[in-house]
């Protein structure tokens, strides 16, 4: 199935963002709340990161992980 790798990333990236919320609730609640009052200019920049992080490691894992 070639749909079968592209399922198996979509399900990796719900387990993991899902595991804060069942792991640690109150922690998760105090740190959203942290982040509510930062400034949108620096979650842009932190988000921007993360995705030039990301696409990197895809490209790497593809190139070099098979």
């Amino acid at each position: 199935m070639p749909g079968g790798y592209f399922l198996t990333v979509i399900g990796l990236i719900c387990f993991l963002e899902g595991l804060p919320y069942f792991a640690f609730p109150r922690q998760l609640k105090a740190w959203l709340q942290k982040l509510i009052l930062m400034p949108s200019a620096q979650l842009r920049t932190i988000g921007g990161v993360l995705m030039v992080v990301g696409l990197l490691l895809v490209f790497w894992g593809r190139r070099h992980g098979g």
